[in-house]
């Protein structure tokens, strides 16, 4: 496998900042997470490879020019409010 050159790996920075929502199309891991679990993206390693908090506790990265994901974009929080506690559930809509 190659390695992305700088120019790829700052298109990658610009493009899944820490914070943006991601959905899981392929992963190429015994142990990946299932097709269609959504995650944070947290960073990019200098091989390319998006660094993201899967919403099921997985920690598994994406693997550039490997694993696919799909960018979503967060439209809004729900807030509700649990024994005094305000829980913020994330709305996911997929980027056009």
């Amino acid at each position: 496998m190659r390695f992305p050159n700088k120019t790829i790996i700052e298109h990658l920075h610009q493009t899944y900042p820490a914070g943006t929502r991601v959905e899981l199309l392929q992963m190429e891991d015994v142990q990946a997470p299932p097709i269609g679990t959504k995650g944070t993206v947290y960073g990019v390693d200098d091989t390319g490879s998006l660094l993201v908090s899967w919403d099921n506790g997985s920690g598994l990265n994406v693997i550039y020019g490997i694993d696919r994901v799909k960018k979503l974009q967060v439209t809004q929080f729900q807030s509700t409010i649990f024994g005094g506690f305000i829980i913020e559930k994330i709305l996911d809509i997929v980027c056009n």
